[in-house]
C-alpha cells in the first residue's frame, strides 16, 4: 500500500471512531459533508508541506497507570502508548490532554490522537485531570506538572528525551498545555510542582481559549476559577496563556473552527499574533465552517500537520 493511501486509511479510521466514541453514528453524515475546509495563515512554509509524516509504526499500549503521588488529593491515571523500537535510541514524548470545560470528559476522548503520536514515534501520555468546580485553578495545572514529573521520572524505562516532550490538547485540554508552556517552569505558576521539569518543547493546541478575560462571566469559567472576572481579576490573568507569552515560550501550533461560538476564533488569531510579536515559531490552521465541537471530529487535516509541525520542531525525521 503506497504512504498516501496508508494515511488517508489511518486518518478514515481515527475520524470514525472518534465520532462513534463521542457523538454516535450519526454525525458521519456531517463528516461527508464538511470537505476541504482547511487553511493555513501562518507565515512560511506549513511544516506539512516539507516534512511527510511517518507511515504509522506499531505501538503498544499500556495498562493505566496513576502518575499522582501517594499524597495528592485525587488519584489520577494515564495510558501510556510505547512505540516499537524500530528506530533505536532516544525517542520524544507527548503529554496528551482532553478537553471538557475543565469539568468532564476522559482521556478516552483523545485515544485516537495518542495512538497517532505514539505511530509516529512519540511516547504518549494520554492523562486525566482534576475537575472544577470541586478542584480550582490552578489545581489542573498541578496535575500537568505532576504528569510532567511522572514522565522524567520514567524517561529511562521508556527511553524518552526529557528535552523533547510536546503538549497536545483540544479546549480546555489545549488551554492546559498552553499554559503549562508559557508559565509552568518560571514564575508564580512554576510553584510548587514546576520547574525545568515543566518545560515542553512545543504544543499543538485546538479550540484555546487563550484569553479568559474575552468570556462573559460564565459558568464554566466561573467555577473553573472560583469567581468572576471582577472578583478574581488576578487569577484569569494568570490562567490566561494569552497574557503569560514571553520570548522563551515554546513553538506553537494552533487549529481553530471559524465558526466556533463557545471560543471565537479570535482566541486564536490574537493569540498567533502575540507568537508572532515574540518571535516565536507558529502555525495558524482555520478550518472554515466549523464550530468548536466539530473543528474537533473532524480535526484530522489539522492533526496530521500539528503532528507535522511537532515532528520538525523535535527533529523526529530530520530527512523528511
Amino acid at each position: 500500500m503506497l504512504r498516501t493511501e496508508q494515511l488517508r486509511v489511518w486518518q478514515q479510521r481515527w475520524a470514525l471512531t472518534s465520532l462513534r466514541r463521542v457523538t454516535g453514528l450519526g454525525a458521519i453524515a456531517l463528516m461527508l459533508s464538511a470537505c476541504s475546509a482547511a487553511q493555513h495563515v501562518s507565515h512560511g512554509e506549513p511544516a506539512i508541506e516539507s516534512n511527510a509524516l511517518r507511515d504509522p509504526q506499531p505501538f503498544t499500549r499500556l495498562s493505566p497507570a496513576t502518575y499522582t503521588p501517594e499524597e495528592w488529593p485525587q488519584a489520577l491515571t494515564a495510558d501510556v502508548y510505547l512505540p516499537d523500537d524500530s528506530l533505536g535510541g532516544l525517542r520524544p514524548a507527548a503529554l496528551v490532554v482532553h478537553g471538557g470545560g475543565w469539568r468532564n470528559r476522559k482521556p478516552e476522548d483523545m485515544q485516537g490522537i495518542a495512538e497517532r503520536l505514539a505511530g509516529q514515534g512519540y511516547v504518549a501520555v494520554n492523562i486525566e485531570h482534576r475537575f472544577a468546580p470541586e478542584y480550582r485553578f490552578p489545581s489542573q495545572l498541578h496535575d500537568l506538572q505532576q504528569a510532567m514529573a511522572w514522565i522524567h521520572a520514567n524517561a529511562d524505562e521508556w527511553q524518552v528525551d526529557t528535552s523533547r516532550i510536546v503538549g497536545v490538547g483540544f479546549s480546555s485540554g489545549a488551554h492546559l498545555v498552553s499554559l503549562l508552556a508559557v508559565a509552568g517552569v518560571e514564575g508564580p505558576l512554576a510553584e510548587p510542582y514546576g520547574g525545568e521539569q515543566s518545560r515542553l518543547a512545543a504544543v499543538l493546541a485546538g479550540g484555546l481559549p487563550s484569553d479568559l478575560l474575552k468570556f462573559d462571566d460564565g459558568r464554566l469559567v466561573v467555577d473553573f476559577i472560583g469567581g468572576t472576572r471582577a472578583e478574581e481579576n488576578e487569577a484569569y490573568r494568570l490562567a490566561s496563556p494569552a497574557r503569560q507569552i514571553t520570548p522563551q515560550s515554546p513553538p506553537f501550533f494552533l487549529f481553530h473552527g471559524k465558526w466556533d461560538q463557545l471560543v471565537p476564533v479570535d482566541h486564536a488569531t490574537d493569540f498567533y499574533q502575540a507568537l508572532q510579536n515574540n518571535n516565536i515559531e507558529s502555525e495558524l490552521y482555520l478550518q472554515r465552517w466549523r464550530g468548536h465541537f466539530a473543528s474537533f471530529l473532524l480535526s484530522s487535516g489539522a492533526i496530521d500537520a500539528g503532528i507535522a509541525f511537532l515532528n520538525r520542531q523535535v527533529k523526529l525525521y530530520p530527512s523528511g
